[in-house]
Protein backbone atom coordinates (compact mmCIF):
# COMPACT_ATOMS: atom_id res chain seq x y z
CA UNK A 1 0.00 0.00 0.00
CA UNK A 2 3.24 2.38 0.66
CA UNK A 3 4.59 1.62 -2.60
CA UNK A 4 0.72 2.33 -4.26
CA UNK A 5 0.51 5.93 -2.52
CA UNK A 6 4.07 6.83 -3.80
CA UNK A 7 2.91 6.64 -6.57
CA UNK A 8 0.04 8.27 -6.41
CA UNK A 9 2.16 11.03 -4.77
CA UNK A 10 4.68 11.11 -7.38
CA UNK A 11 2.52 12.14 -9.77
CA UNK A 12 0.26 14.34 -8.12
CA UNK A 13 4.06 16.35 -7.44
CA UNK A 14 3.97 16.21 -11.18
CA UNK A 15 0.52 17.82 -11.70
CA UNK A 16 1.41 20.07 -8.98
CA UNK A 17 4.72 21.81 -10.73
CA UNK A 18 2.92 21.66 -14.54
CA UNK A 19 -0.04 23.74 -12.91
CA UNK A 20 2.96 26.35 -11.12
CA UNK A 21 4.48 26.33 -14.81
CA UNK A 22 1.12 27.01 -16.72
CA UNK A 23 0.53 29.62 -13.91
CA UNK A 24 3.83 31.53 -14.14
CA UNK A 25 3.71 31.75 -18.37
CA UNK A 26 0.30 32.68 -18.29
CA UNK A 27 -0.01 36.30 -18.27
CA UNK A 28 2.97 35.32 -21.21
CA UNK A 29 0.58 34.67 -24.06
CA UNK A 30 -1.18 36.10 -26.20
CA UNK A 31 -4.62 34.43 -25.74
CA UNK A 32 -4.37 33.47 -22.19
CA UNK A 33 -8.06 32.47 -21.77
CA UNK A 34 -7.70 29.84 -24.20
CA UNK A 35 -4.43 28.84 -22.89
CA UNK A 36 -5.68 28.99 -19.06
CA UNK A 37 -8.76 26.75 -20.12
CA UNK A 38 -6.73 24.45 -22.19
CA UNK A 39 -4.25 23.97 -19.48
CA UNK A 40 -6.78 23.44 -16.81
CA UNK A 41 -8.78 20.66 -18.80
CA UNK A 42 -4.83 19.04 -19.16
CA UNK A 43 -4.45 19.33 -15.78
CA UNK A 44 -7.36 17.76 -14.84
CA UNK A 45 -6.61 14.20 -17.59
CA UNK A 46 -3.51 14.11 -15.41
CA UNK A 47 -5.24 13.95 -12.29
CA UNK A 48 -8.12 11.11 -13.68
CA UNK A 49 -5.45 9.09 -14.98
CA UNK A 50 -3.46 8.93 -11.44
CA UNK A 51 -6.62 8.26 -9.58
CA UNK A 52 -7.33 5.61 -12.45
CA UNK A 53 -4.07 3.84 -12.29
CA UNK A 54 -4.01 3.65 -8.28
CA UNK A 55 -7.80 2.36 -8.66
CA UNK A 56 -6.12 0.06 -11.00
CA UNK A 57 -3.14 -1.22 -9.50
CA UNK A 58 -5.35 -1.17 -6.11
CA UNK A 59 -8.22 -3.47 -7.07
CA UNK A 60 -5.17 -5.73 -8.63
CA UNK A 61 -3.49 -5.97 -5.23
CA UNK A 62 -6.78 -6.76 -4.09
CA UNK A 63 -7.38 -9.65 -6.08
CA UNK A 64 -4.00 -11.03 -5.26
CA UNK A 65 -4.50 -10.90 -1.58
CA UNK A 66 -7.70 -12.45 -2.00
CA UNK A 67 -6.04 -15.13 -4.44
CA UNK A 68 -3.30 -16.06 -1.81
CA UNK A 69 -5.95 -16.00 1.05
CA UNK A 70 -8.47 -18.77 -0.54
CA UNK A 71 -5.09 -20.92 -1.16
CA UNK A 72 -4.22 -20.99 1.94
CA UNK A 73 -7.47 -21.59 3.29
CA UNK A 74 -7.89 -24.74 0.58
CA UNK A 75 -4.72 -25.98 2.34
CA UNK A 76 -5.78 -26.15 5.42
CA UNK A 77 -8.92 -27.70 4.54
CA UNK A 78 -7.21 -30.46 2.46
CA UNK A 79 -4.91 -30.62 5.88
CA UNK A 80 -7.94 -30.98 7.64
CA UNK A 81 -9.62 -33.99 5.31
CA UNK A 82 -6.02 -35.49 5.59
CA UNK A 83 -5.89 -35.32 9.62
CA UNK A 84 -9.72 -36.32 9.57
CA UNK A 85 -8.78 -39.68 7.22
CA UNK A 86 -5.95 -40.74 9.50
CA UNK A 87 -8.21 -40.11 12.57
CA UNK A 88 -11.03 -42.04 11.50
CA UNK A 89 -8.68 -45.22 10.00
CA UNK A 90 -6.67 -44.78 13.56
CA UNK A 91 -10.44 -45.53 14.92
CA UNK A 92 -11.11 -48.53 12.75
CA UNK A 93 -7.30 -49.69 13.37
CA UNK A 94 -8.26 -49.57 17.29
CA UNK A 95 -12.03 -50.87 16.89
CA UNK A 96 -10.45 -53.47 15.14
CA UNK A 97 -7.83 -54.68 17.49
CA UNK A 98 -10.35 -54.13 20.48
CA UNK A 99 -12.75 -56.72 18.73
CA UNK A 100 -9.26 -59.30 17.77
CA UNK A 101 -8.90 -59.37 21.57
CA UNK A 102 -12.31 -60.05 22.28
CA UNK A 103 -12.48 -62.77 20.14
CA UNK A 104 -9.35 -64.51 21.09
CA UNK A 105 -10.54 -63.94 24.82
CA UNK A 106 -14.00 -65.48 24.26
CA UNK A 107 -12.24 -68.56 21.96
CA UNK A 108 -9.83 -68.78 24.97
CA UNK A 109 -12.12 -68.90 27.57
CA UNK A 110 -14.49 -71.31 25.67
CA UNK A 111 -11.23 -73.47 24.90
CA UNK A 112 -10.83 -73.51 29.08
CA UNK A 113 -14.53 -74.26 29.83
CA UNK A 114 -14.56 -77.38 26.93
CA UNK A 115 -11.11 -78.09 28.42
CA UNK A 116 -12.15 -78.55 32.38
CA UNK A 117 -15.40 -80.15 30.58
CA UNK A 118 -13.68 -82.84 29.01
CA UNK A 119 -11.61 -83.38 32.20
CA UNK A 120 -14.64 -83.58 34.35
CA UNK A 121 -18.04 -83.32 32.67
CA UNK A 122 -19.62 -84.55 35.85
CA UNK A 123 -20.81 -81.76 38.59
CA UNK A 124 -22.77 -83.93 40.83
CA UNK A 125 -21.95 -85.21 43.96
CA UNK A 126 -19.00 -88.12 44.34
CA UNK A 127 -18.92 -90.97 46.26
CA UNK A 128 -17.40 -91.29 49.04
CA UNK A 129 -16.23 -94.62 48.57
CA UNK A 130 -17.43 -97.81 46.11
CA UNK A 131 -19.41 -99.24 48.70
CA UNK A 132 -22.14 -96.87 47.86
CA UNK A 133 -22.89 -99.27 44.94
CA UNK A 134 -24.18 -102.97 44.61
CA UNK A 135 -23.41 -105.46 41.83
CA UNK A 136 -21.80 -105.19 38.63
CA UNK A 137 -21.10 -101.07 39.85
CA UNK A 138 -19.60 -102.20 42.60
CA UNK A 139 -17.12 -104.47 40.89
CA UNK A 140 -16.70 -101.92 38.24
CA UNK A 141 -15.87 -98.86 40.59
CA UNK A 142 -13.53 -101.26 42.65
CA UNK A 143 -11.98 -102.51 39.40
CA UNK A 144 -11.88 -98.66 38.10
CA UNK A 145 -9.78 -97.68 41.54
CA UNK A 146 -7.26 -100.65 40.93
CA UNK A 147 -6.68 -99.09 37.24
CA UNK A 148 -5.35 -96.21 39.26
CA UNK A 149 -8.25 -93.83 38.49
CA UNK A 150 -9.69 -91.77 41.05
CA UNK A 151 -13.41 -92.06 42.37
CA UNK A 152 -14.10 -89.07 41.38
CA UNK A 153 -14.23 -90.41 37.81
CA UNK A 154 -16.81 -93.31 38.33
CA UNK A 155 -19.66 -91.01 38.07
CA UNK A 156 -18.39 -90.70 34.60
CA UNK A 157 -18.01 -94.48 34.12
CA UNK A 158 -21.36 -95.19 35.22
CA UNK A 159 -23.40 -92.73 33.17
CA UNK A 160 -21.08 -94.32 30.05
CA UNK A 161 -21.87 -97.94 30.92
CA UNK A 162 -25.66 -97.24 32.15
CA UNK A 163 -25.75 -95.55 28.74
CA UNK A 164 -24.49 -98.56 26.62
CA UNK A 165 -25.34 -101.30 28.03
CA UNK A 166 -26.99 -101.13 31.55
CA UNK A 167 -23.99 -102.63 33.02
CA UNK A 168 -25.84 -105.65 31.99
CA UNK A 169 -22.64 -108.70 30.76
CA UNK A 170 -24.67 -110.29 28.06
CA UNK A 171 -25.40 -107.16 26.90
CA UNK A 172 -25.29 -107.52 23.11
CA UNK A 173 -25.89 -105.63 19.32
CA UNK A 174 -26.32 -108.02 16.44
CA UNK A 175 -26.37 -105.43 13.92
CA UNK A 176 -22.72 -104.31 15.35
CA UNK A 177 -21.53 -106.74 17.18
CA UNK A 178 -21.10 -105.12 20.41
CA UNK A 179 -21.06 -106.86 23.30
CA UNK A 180 -21.17 -106.48 26.99
CA UNK A 181 -21.40 -103.79 29.84
CA UNK A 182 -18.50 -101.94 27.74
CA UNK A 183 -20.31 -102.85 24.09
CA UNK A 184 -16.74 -103.93 22.66
CA UNK A 185 -17.11 -104.19 18.86
CA UNK A 186 -16.46 -107.07 18.68
CA UNK A 187 -16.67 -108.54 21.50
CA UNK A 188 -13.92 -111.02 20.84
CA UNK A 189 -11.84 -107.93 21.86
CA UNK A 190 -12.36 -108.70 25.26
CA UNK A 191 -10.73 -112.64 25.44
CA UNK A 192 -7.03 -110.51 25.33
CA UNK A 193 -8.50 -110.06 29.15
CA UNK A 194 -10.07 -113.53 29.46
CA UNK A 195 -11.47 -116.47 27.99
CA UNK A 196 -14.69 -115.77 29.68
CA UNK A 197 -15.60 -112.49 28.01
CA UNK A 198 -18.74 -112.87 26.77
CA UNK A 199 -20.30 -113.48 30.52
CA UNK A 200 -17.88 -112.44 33.01
CA UNK A 201 -18.49 -108.98 34.49
CA UNK A 202 -14.89 -108.85 35.62
CA UNK A 203 -13.22 -109.74 33.00
CA UNK A 204 -15.03 -107.40 30.15
CA UNK A 205 -14.99 -104.25 33.00
CA UNK A 206 -11.03 -104.61 33.18
CA UNK A 207 -11.01 -104.68 29.25
CA UNK A 208 -13.11 -101.75 29.46
CA UNK A 209 -11.07 -99.75 31.28
CA UNK A 210 -8.23 -100.63 28.94
CA UNK A 211 -9.81 -98.95 26.20
CA UNK A 212 -10.64 -96.32 28.34
CA UNK A 213 -7.24 -95.75 29.83
CA UNK A 214 -5.78 -96.13 26.35
CA UNK A 215 -8.06 -94.07 24.09
CA UNK A 216 -9.40 -91.48 26.57
CA UNK A 217 -6.97 -91.40 29.30
CA UNK A 218 -10.04 -90.84 31.95
CA UNK A 219 -13.47 -92.21 32.07
CA UNK A 220 -15.15 -88.37 31.91
CA UNK A 221 -12.76 -87.74 28.86
CA UNK A 222 -14.77 -90.65 27.33
CA UNK A 223 -17.91 -89.90 28.68
CA UNK A 224 -18.29 -86.19 27.26
CA UNK A 225 -16.97 -88.06 23.68
CA UNK A 226 -20.25 -90.05 24.09
CA UNK A 227 -22.43 -86.85 25.04
CA UNK A 228 -20.25 -85.08 22.31
CA UNK A 229 -20.93 -87.71 19.21
CA UNK A 230 -23.35 -90.70 21.15
CA UNK A 231 -20.05 -93.19 20.72
CA UNK A 232 -16.83 -93.71 22.14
Amino acid sequence: MSRLWSRFGARTAAVALLSVGVAGGFYLGEDRETQQQGLTAQVGLQVDQAEFDYQRERQAQHRISSAKQRAAEYEAEQRATEAAKEAAERAREAEAASRKREREAAAKKAAEKAAAKASKPYDGPIPASCNEYGGNRKIGCALMIDAGFGIDQFPCLDKLWTKESGWNPRAHNSSSGAHGIPQAVPGSKMASVGDDWETNPATQIKWGLGYIKGRYNTPCAAWSQSQSEGWY
